[in-house]
């Protein structure tokens, strides 16, 4: 499984944006959203297919990033929170025995270090950010 970093530009943002974030969210094991037209996509699938499936919603005016996260990421005034790909089998009763939802805290704190993307865990609840410089 990798993880893909995703982010778009929308000249006009109210046409597709919804159709989009439907489509990012139904690809992959997991998905997190730090900035409202950024996201990381954990998938099996390759670049070339999630660009197949999100560029059909796509203007000429544009754009599209999709890249394989490597490595450590910085975050400033933002988060990271993990979410898994919605199951429709699932009953509330079902959600509930599940324990504590993965949300984060805010504001959360910014001085730690941040693991790589790629090792981090969708069930993961908080990790440590640090700041931009």
């Amino acid at each position: 499984m990798r993880t893909f970093l995703v982010s778009y530009d929308l000249a006009q943002p109210d046409t597709n944006k919804p159709q989009i974030v439907e489509e990012i969210m139904a690809m992959g094991q997991a998905w997190a959203r730090p900035l409202d037209n950024m996201w990381y996509v954990r998938a099996e699938e390759t670049r070339s297919e999630i660009e197949a499936r999100i560029s059909r919603y796509l203007g000429g005016d544009d754009g599209l990033v999709i890249q394989e996260a490597r490595g450590e990421a910085a975050f400033l005034n933002t988060g990271l929170r993990w979410f898994r790909q919605r199951r429709r089998d699932v009953t509330v009763a079902d959600a509930k025995a599940v324990g504590p939802s993965n949300v984060i805290a805010f504001p959360a704190p910014v001085q730690a270090e941040v693991p790589a993307i790629g090792d981090m865990e969708p069930e993961l609840e908080l990790f440590p950010l640090r700041a931009a410089s």
